[in-house]
């Protein structure tokens, strides 16, 4: 009899665990619940059969959207919340929208290239035995997450550098990134340097150690780091 009444309990306790999570909620809830990052949902992308039965077109009204999928639009960036209630309620309407990161403050900043400098610049990187944080990849593009930093701090480090190609991207304070595991027009977003398990937000670099390096391995790029590729 104790042998049937404990395989009863353990049947209850099956039934009441809670079903797994939409992979997007879950990331979102990381960043915001755990982290302190605030997010909101991104455009996402129209389903097929939208304007171009391609279903790569962004949800947004531009026709020309050069970053379908994965910018914010309604609600806009500021809306960006850590509120567990918001960010569950956004994801609770739209299950599937890409996860956005909005950077500066006290967030996570960025800075992005292409895909090929940017794997580049990680060689580069890892000889000189420098610590890294997290690195967001696309197929196109590759973006390093840094400690916030401000305009006037980015500004004396490119005056610093002899030459700084316009496929560098920096996500400063009112900008924003799309982050794993969404997907957008230019494919899915993965980790290429998946943050380290452990208690409290992932360690970030400061952007004066990574900046030279990214501005060299885009300098030397094939096309000379003078194509922005979204």
């Amino acid at each position: 009899m104790r042998e049937i009444l404990g395989r009863r309990r353990r049947l209850r306790f099956r039934r009441k665990r809670r079903p797994a999570q939409p992979a997007q909620l879950e990331a979102a809830l990381i960043c915001a619940a755990e982290w302190h990052w605030p997010v909101l949902p991104g455009a996402g992308l129209r389903a097929a059969g939208g304007r171009s039965d391609r279903g790569r077109d962004c949800a947004c009204p531009d026709p020309e959207c050069v970053v379908p999928g994965a910018h914010p639009f309604d609600p806009g960036v500021l809306a960006a919340s850590t509120d567990e209630r918001m960010v569950r309620w956004w994801w609770a309407n739209r299950p599937t929208a890409p996860v956005i990161l909005a950077t500066g403050g006290s967030a996570p900043c960025a800075v992005s290239l292409p895909a090929m400098a940017g794997a580049r610049a990680l060689v580069a990187l890892d000889r000189l035995e420098l610590r890294l944080g997290p690195v967001v990849a696309t197929p196109t593009r590759w973006s390093l997450l840094v400690a916030p930093y401000s305009l006037e701090q980015l500004g004396e480090l490119l005056f610093a550098q002899d030459c700084v190609p316009s496929s560098l991207r920096f996500h400063g304070e009112g900008g924003y990134l799309a982050l794993p595991p969404s997907e957008t027009g230019s494919g899915q977003i993965r980790w290429e340097r998946a943050p380290l398990p452990g208690a409290g937000a992932p360690w970030l670099p400061r952007v004066e150690a990574v900046v030279e390096a990214l501005v060299e391995a885009s300098v030397n790029a094939p096309d000379g780091g003078s194509r922005l590729a979204y």
